[in-house]
């Protein structure tokens, strides 16, 4: 049976700080998609595409409490 890897954390920030800011990216993509097509898409698909933004935000507040996290344990170590 194979040895299972040692957990390499070192890069955990950088990985999530990569994350938040795609997520940051494609928030503002759909912002701009919404002000320059907002008279060509339903209400529906208009409350969706903010209903996903918002979903955005509460990863991207996770992904800022998990670098904290990362800081606290890299400072234990």
């Amino acid at each position: 049976m194979p040895k299972p890897k040692p957990d390499d954390r070192s890069d955990n920030v950088e990985k999530i700080e990569n994350n938040i800011g795609h997520t940051l990216q494609n928030m503002d993509e759909a912002n701009d998609y919404l002000k320059a097509h907002s008279d060509e898409i339903s209400e529906e698909e208009k409350e969706r595409i903010k209903e996903k933004n918002h979903r955005r935000e509460e990863s991207i507040e996770g992904l800022r409490q998990e670098i904290k996290d990362e800081a606290a344990y890299q400072d234990h170590q």
